[in-house]
């Protein structure tokens, strides 16, 4: 493309005037915000309706060629590329790529299609990715762009500017006069997106397939993680996406997504899914309330977070987040399955740290502290915690900030969203592990190395496969994750009869009679306990790729005492861990029983009326190989590293995958719970 072509482009995308000249039919100047004037709400019945709720599966986390991180490893997919294999609609291509075309050599395909997805580049540098890729453009030949596109994997001329404490734009030389060239470049990559995203999403009566208009946040300020993926309702969206850039603090994302979008009358919603708090050194879930002053402010701080952030993201291939043993200030003995997936221990033991990393130091100016994260250990940066965490807020501020619900995705940045069976992971990160020898490996020196792994997917309880319904779900916390196997988990509280798993009519005497995942108990007569129906179907896999059976289901609480401290208990509640289940090494065999489907009616042995508690499930599959086992078996005996005896405690080659539910909440009679 020529200079002055792609400058007409830029301008055509940036123009709010022209549109028919310009043939995009995309934008409206409101009088305090402007949004892309794509297709809102469609309130429509699909064939597969079901007034109790069918379970969709997902990724919302996925990253294409249109992010930074993607390109500069080879990647070349797009958003239109990801959904086609989330849909499994053909082959899709990842590094090495052909000299000559510049395409991958290796042809991919999902081994069973998700029922949606949603792309989520990096918002950051979406101008300077563009600008740069594109020959042509007015910054392709400039000093900046030559140098980052010579750049194998990361590039730490862009990373700086969001490791910083406050965030910086690139020069004229790049972005222009004001910054313009990078503007209109970003917006463009914006269009894209969001077309990509129209054109997958399923408007018919089948409701095949959904698709998210979507990006990711990505603030690494001061080295620690604190990224948030950006989920919208619909294609009515902002103009630009809203970057670290935009907004160095979270708050700031949280007040410009209802300036822009959610406040907007425009028929724009969106919310935010924060993830990897594993990494954030503590800060993701951290209690305090900046540029705040006094107790009113600091409630109305926690009542924006929680509106903005109704879901986390506990796992993806960054590893899990739900809970670590030995976190200082955590109560109630070990939890054998907190050892799984801990991406944080090889940078723990790159820094000295080992089995006993450092706490986070948590004194002042602790925010412009730098901590390349993961550098020390806190318990706020693990889900399970944080979830008390919130707890005790509510009991001093009558807002929990953190009632969020819980799911999973991958973080593809090969735009392979849902690829996440382990018999067939073909890595995450373009030539950073493009073949099995680099992907089995224990060390930084590999940037795909094994202490990654396929990450897991988004479960929705919703009526059916829509945009609106699936967003609904989302807000109301009916939400599930997985890491990786479609594992169907149910989880009610309320007042439930002993008998009620063996009844018919289960799942709708369950929601007449209680609330499920990501709800508030209701209120209960004095000396009773809450009951829980505690239940999961096993995912049964494909012809080419069966799955595993259940081994148990576990149910987790939380809350704390008077002294502040945090307490947890695991409760075995269905199926036994004493079933004798194992692997054959030498084979990746699965071994021994388990269960096609769990249930169980629980109640809290030691439930006491006058404690707030958060409880939530946590459903088991029987041992299985971790991808690291079934590659190093396609590997010459004679060839494979050492990690493939099973010799790295942190990189085992067996796992037991598994899904957690959202929580549900117990407020104590005559307490004040969270507000809407």
């Amino acid at each position: 493309m020529k200079e002055n072509e792609f400058s007409l482009r830029l301008a055509c995308i940036a123009s709010i005037v022209v549109l028919s000249a310009c043939d995009t039919n995309r934008f409206d100047l409101g009088e305090n915000t402007a949004v892309v004037m794509g297709k809102g709400s469609s309130q429509r019945n699909c064939l597969h309706r079901n007034q109790h709720n069918n379970a969709y599966f997902g990724d919302l986390h996925v990253h294409t060629a249109y992010s930074a991180d993607g390109y500069n490893w080879g990647v070349r997919n797009t958003p239109q590329d990801a959904y086609r294999y989330a849909f499994d609609a053909g082959d899709v291509l990842l590094p090495p790529n052909d000299e000559k075309s510049g395409k991958g050599m290796r042809a991919v395909r999902i081994d069973r299609p998700l029922d949606f997805a949603g792309v989520t580049d990096h918002a950051e540098f979406y101008g300077e990715v563009r600008l740069c890729t594109t020959p042509g453009s007015p910054s392709y030949n400039s000093e900046f762009c030559d140098g980052w596109r010579g750049t194998f994997g990361r590039d730490f001329k862009l990373a700086a500017r969001i490791f910083s404490p406050i965030p910086w734009r690139s020069g004229d030389d790049v972005c222009g006069n004001n910054g313009m060239y990078c503007m209109n470049a970003a917006a463009e990559t914006w269009q894209d997106i969001i077309q990509a995203a129209e054109d997958w999403n399923d408007n018919s009566e089948n409701c095949e397939r959904t698709a998210f208009v979507a990006y990711e946040y990505s603030s690494m300020r001061s080295g620690s993680n604190l990224h948030r993926n950006v989920i919208f309702r619909n294609a009515i969206v902002p103009p630009q996406p809203i970057s670290f850039i935009e907004a160095p603090r979270e708050w700031e994302l949280w007040e410009k997504l209802n300036e822009s979008c959610n406040d907007s009358d425009t028929g724009c919603q969106a919310f935010a899914i924060p993830h990897n708090s594993n990494i954030s050194n503590g800060r993701m879930f951290k209690i305090d309330y900046p540029e705040t002053s006094g107790v009113d402010e600091e409630r109305a701080r926690a009542a924006l977070r929680i509106k903005a952030e109704p879901i986390i993201e506990i796992m993806q291939h960054k590893g899990d987040s739900e809970c670590r043993n030995g976190v200082p200030g955590v109560i109630g003995g070990e939890d054998e399955l907190c050892n799984w997936e801990k991406f944080e221990d090889l940078a723990f033991q790159a820094t000295g740290g080992g089995d006993n990393p450092s706490e986070c130091w948590e004194g002042p100016l602790t925010d412009f502290f730098f901590r390349l994260g993961p550098a020390c250990i806190n318990k706020r940066s693990y889900a399970r915690y944080a979830l008390v965490e919130g707890l005790k807020e509510e009991e001093r501020l009558g807002v929990n900030p953190f009632k969020f619900g819980l799911s999973a995705s991958t973080d593809t940045h090969n735009g392979l969203a849902g690829g996440v069976q382990e018999r067939d992971f073909n890595g995450h990160l373009g030539m950073g592990d493009d073949i099995n020898s680099k992907r089995v490996q224990w060390t930084r020196d590999i940037a795909g190395n094994s202490s990654n792994g396929p990450g897991g997917i988004i479960g929705i309880w919703a009526p059916q496969n829509t945009r609106d319904d699936l967003f609904d779900a989302m807000i109301k916390k009916e939400v599930f994750g997985t890491s990786g196997p479609r594992i169907q988990p149910r989880f009610f509280g309320g007042s439930f009869p002993d008998s009620l798993c063996d009844d018919p009519e289960l799942v709708a005497k369950a929601y007449a009679n209680g609330v499920p995942m990501g709800q508030d108990l209701p209120q209960l007569k004095k000396g009773q306990a809450p009951t829980f129906v505690v239940m999961a179907i096993a995912d049964t896999g494909s012809k080419e790729y069966p799955g595993a059976p259940l081994q148990r289901l576990q149910v987790i609480k939380g809350w704390s005492d008077t002294q502040g401290n945090t307490h947890q208990r695991i409760f075995d509640v269905a199926g036994t861990a004493e079933n004798s289940a194992t692997v054959d090494l030498n084979t990746c065999q699965p071994q021994g029983e388990g269960f096609a489907q769990l249930c169980s009616i629980w109640k809290d042995p030691e439930f006491d009326p006058a404690i707030r508690a958060v409880y939530y499930m946590r459903a088991i599959e029987n041992p299985t190989c971790r991808y690291t086992g079934w590659q190093c078996l396609e590997i010459p005996e004679t060839e494979r590293p050492e990690e493939c005896n099973d010799t790295v405690p942190s990189a085992p080659m067996i796992q037991q995958e598994r899904a957690w539910t959202s929580p549900i909440w117990y407020t104590p009679q005559g307490k004040t719970g969270e507000t809407d």
